[in-house]
C-alpha cells in the first residue's frame, strides 16, 4: 500500500534529539488552540489506519464541530507518546490499551485515554504454507519484540494448536519464556514489528501487527493463514491525551466524532475484509 496519503500533515518519524522518556520540555503544554471560532488539535497518528480515519473526520465532520485536525504521521511506537508528554502534540492515536498501560507504568506518563475506536486483528502470515498445521518441524516463526504485543502473538499460536503456555500466562503477560510445549520445535526470531512484514520471505511464518500488514497491502481475509478474532478483543486502539486535559471540550468533541455512526460506516466500508474493525 502506498504511503502517499492525502493528508496535509507534517511527516514526523521521530526526532533523534528527543529522549524516549516521559520528561517534559521547559515550556508547559498549552493544549488545543482556538482562533476565529475554530479549535486546532495537533494529533499524532500511525499512517494506516489511524491517520486515514482522522482524515475522514477532518474532511467530513470536523468543520461542523468547530474543529481542525493537524495530523502528524509517525512510523514508530515511541515518539507519539514522547511528543505528547513534551507538549508537541495535543493527542495521539496509534496505540491499543495494553500498550498504553505498559508505557504509562514504565515511563511515568501522566496520560489518560478515551474509549476504543478500532481493532486491528493480528494475523499469522506465510509465503511457504497455507495453513498453520503445514509448518514443518523446526520451522522459523517471526514474532514481535514488543513486550505488550508478544503475548498477543503467542496466544494466536496457541489457538492454532502450535504451542501451549504455562498456567496463568496469556495474551496480556506471556513471553517466549512462558512457552510450555512446542511439539513442532518451532524456532522464534524476535523482530521489530515494523520489520516483520518486510522480512516475511525470510521466515516460514510470521505474526504481524494489523497496521503494518495493511500498509504492506496484506489482507487478513485473503493473505493470513490465521486471524485473531475481533470478538471480546482487548486490543482496541484509543486516543491518548494528557491527564490534565481529560475535560478539554475540543478533545471530547473529537472523541465523539471518532465514535460517530459515520466513522463506524467508514471503517466497515474501507476495510471490508476485516483488516480493521470498529470497537464500538
Amino acid at each position: 500500500m502506498s504511503r502517499a496519503l492525502p493528508i496535509a500533515a507534517t511527516i514526523a518519524v521521530g526526532a533523534l534529539a528527543l529522549s524516549a522518556c516521559g520528561a517534559t520540555s521547559n515550556a508547559a503544554p498549552t493544549g488545543p488552540k482556538t482562533e476565529g471560532g475554530v479549535t486546532t488539535i495537533t494529533i499524532g497518528a500511525s499512517p494506516t489506519p489511524h491517520a486515514k480515519i482522522l482524515q475522514f473526520v477532518q474532511d467530513n465532520l470536523a468543520a461542523k464541530a468547530g474543529l481542525k485536525l493537524d495530523i502528524k504521521l509517525y512510523d514508530d511506537y515511541v515518539q507519539p507518546n514522547v511528543q505528547l508528554a513534551e507538549g508537541t502534540l495535543d493527542a495521539n492515536y496509534f496505540q491499543h490499551v495494553p500498550y498504553f498501560d505498559a508505557q504509562v507504568q514504565e515511563k511515568g506518563y501522566e496520560f489518560a485515554h478515551f474509549a476504543g475506536v478500532h481493532i486491528e486483528p493480528f494475523g499469522l502470515y506465510s509465503k511457504k504454507v497455507t495453513a498453520p498445521n503445514e509448518l514443518k518441524d523446526g520451522a522459523q516463526v517471526g514474532i514481535n519484540n514488543d513486550p505488550s504485543n508478544q503475548g498477543r502473538a503467542l496466544e494466536l499460536l496457541v489457538k492454532a494448536g502450535l504451542i501451549t503456555l504455562k498456567d496463568g500466562k496469556n495474551a496480556t503477560n506471556a513471553t517466549l519464556f512462558d512457552i510450555a510445549s512446542n511439539p513442532k520445535h518451532l524456532t522464534f526470531k524476535e523482530t521489530d514489528p515494523a520489520q516483520l512484514v518486510r522480512s516475511l520471505d525470510d521466515f516460514d511464518a510470521a505474526v504481524i501487527n494489523g497496521n503494518y500488514a495493511i500498509e504492506a497491502g496484506l489482507s487478513p481475509a485473503k493473505d493470513a493463514i490465521l486471524v485473531e478474532s475481533g470478538q471480546d478483543n482487548p486490543y482496541a486502539n484509543i486516543v491518548a491525551i494528557r491527564k490534565d486535559e481529560e475535560n478539554n471540550a475540543a478533545l471530547k468533541k473529537l472523541d465523539g466524532l471518532l465514535h460517530s455512526p459515520e466513522v463506524k460506516q467508514y471503517i466497515e466500508k474501507t476495510w471490508n475484509d476485516g483488516a480493521v474493525l470498529p470497537a464500538f
